[in-house]
């Protein structure tokens, strides 16, 4: 691995950002490359889809949806062990993704005058598993699991379909739909999945209506179209090449620190595995374990690749201060700290995707089982962007209301600050209900008088032929 020594040198967080390690990433151009297939998504539909799965996946599916009996047929035949495994991963990652959903609440304004803040789930989301290097039906718990939290009551799902499977999806990933309740699977890969989800397909009887949101990990070409639809449709993330970045100082376990870098790599040859420590021998003992941890896995050379690649690379810092400092510019998708106090170590991070803390939370822990979402920001996104959650699937609404005398006790203020953006008609629509208020209760004739005569004048008046801005 290649090293990067920040050691007595004082560096920016913009110049961080552009030196650290870190995949590359350019969504921009491959959206130029994926734009005219959403195009022909859009106005061709299902045909274009079969071209594409002989083109991209080498198979012609008999049906773009999944038949039911297919999905049931895969969890009959799942092993035993696998499908302990994914129960177990169901069950923690409910745990986990009920303490997000955030609770309604209401605060009065005024007296008589409330704002209840309440959230509510989009209708239908399309959930993208993909199925190149790997499968991963773990991605399947992680999308479906938080929808349903978050009680989204219309799920479909697409993962490529696979040539040795006849042209259906790998039969781990139906099963772990199964398990899950989804009947709604459709042999979709890539890029075109994002543009079937976004605005829908008709093949034959089957109908894949829209959706309203589109989440799901995949390639830099999956990341680009939910790019081009973001606007027809939400999205969770531009997710990239998977990443993580391990702060250890000496008193981490070098073996540890090798096998989590290896974890990471072994996704695929673009990863990026970065280890910034302050402690020299711990990062020669690192490199050396690295040929012979790797050597024992199945992907040697997938692993040997990526951590030999101009992504990876161990960080050489002064102390865990500057160590900090370098994690929270790099804004790892995942981030492991190997640490003395490590717990207090991890509450001074700000960007990370996921936090793993201690010697025994490695990423794959993540991955899996700890009940946390491993659909993450990468590429140094994690500084504005969250990983999949709840909230993703839900929309914040207000609901105000107010009663005759609290809006009668704001009307005066109201009405200046109209009048000070020169929209009168705003103070009027609050002065005339104020006046209209006094006259059913008190037998007032008039509804307003002096200045307030001015503002209904607007009406008619300046206000005349203005385009709104509220």
């Amino acid at each position: 691995m290649k090293r990067m020594d920040l050691r007595g040198c004082t560096l920016s967080v913009a110049q961080l950002r552009e030196d650290l390690p870190r995949a590359a990433l350019d969504t921009a151009k491959a959206a130029e490359v994926v734009a005219p297939l959403v195009d022909r998504v859009k106005t061709q539909g299902a045909p274009v889809l079969y071209e594409l799965a002989e083109r991209f996946d080498h198979v012609r599916p008999e049906h773009l949806r999944v038949p039911h009996e297919a999905i049931e047929d895969a969890l009959a035949h799942l092993d035993p062990k696998v499908r302990h495994a994914l129960e177990v991963s169901i069950h923690h990652n409910r745990q986990g993704h009920t303490q997000q959903l955030p609770e309604p609440a209401q605060v009065d304004i005024v007296p008589g005058g409330t704002v209840t803040q309440r959230w509510l789930p989009v209708g239908r989301v399309g959930l993208y598993v993909p199925g190149g290097l790997a499968v991963y039906p773990s991605s399947v718990v992680m999308n479906v699991v938080c929808a349903q939290v978050a009680g989204v009551e219309s799920i479909a799902l697409a993962s490529p379909p696979q040539k040795e499977f006849g042209g259906l999806p790998h039969p781990t990933i139906l099963a772990a739909c199964a398990l899950l309740g989804v009947d709604e699977v459709w042999a979709i890969g890539g890029a075109q999945a994002i543009a079937a989800f976004a605005f829908g397909v008709e093949d034959g009887s089957d109908i894949l209506e829209p959706v309203d949101v589109v989440t799901g990990p995949g390639n830099i070409y999956v990341a680009a179209a939910k790019r081009l639809v973001q606007g027809t449709v939400g999205i969770d993330a531009e997710a990239g090449t998977t990443e993580i970045a391990i702060l250890a100082d000496a008193s981490a376990n070098p073996a540890f620190v090798a096998a989590d870098l290896i974890s990471q790599a072994e996704h695929d040859p673009a990863a990026a595995s970065v280890l910034v420590t302050d402690c020299v021998d711990l990062a020669d003992a690192v490199e050396a374990l690295i040929p012979s941890q790797a050597e024992a896995t199945m992907h040697t050379e997938r692993i040997l690749r990526a951590l030999s690649g101009p992504q990876s690379g161990i960080v050489l810092v002064d102390d865990i201060d500057q160590g900090i400092t370098v994690v929270n510019a790099y804004a790892a998708e995942h981030l492991e700290i190997h640490t003395r106090d490590a717990r207090a170590v991890s509450d001074r991070v700000r960007n990370a995707g996921a936090i793993f803390v201690g010697s025994y939370t490695p990423v794959p822990l993540g991955d899996y089982l700890a009940g946390s979402n491993h659909v993450l920001p990468t590429g140094g996104t994690a500084r504005f962007a969250s990983g999949l959650n709840v909230t993703q699937y839900l929309r914040s609404q207000q609901v105000v209301e107010y009663s005759e005398s609290a809006l009668a006790g704001l009307a005066g203020d109201l009405n200046t600050l109209a009048t000070a953006e020169d929209l009168p008609a705003h103070g009027a629509a609050a002065l005339l209900r104020q006046g209209l208020g006094s006259a059913a209760g008190g037998g007032r004739t008039e509804v307003v008088t002096g200045t307030d005569t001015d503002a209904l004048n607007g009406v008619g008046g300046a206000e005349q032929g203005r385009a709104t801005h509220e």
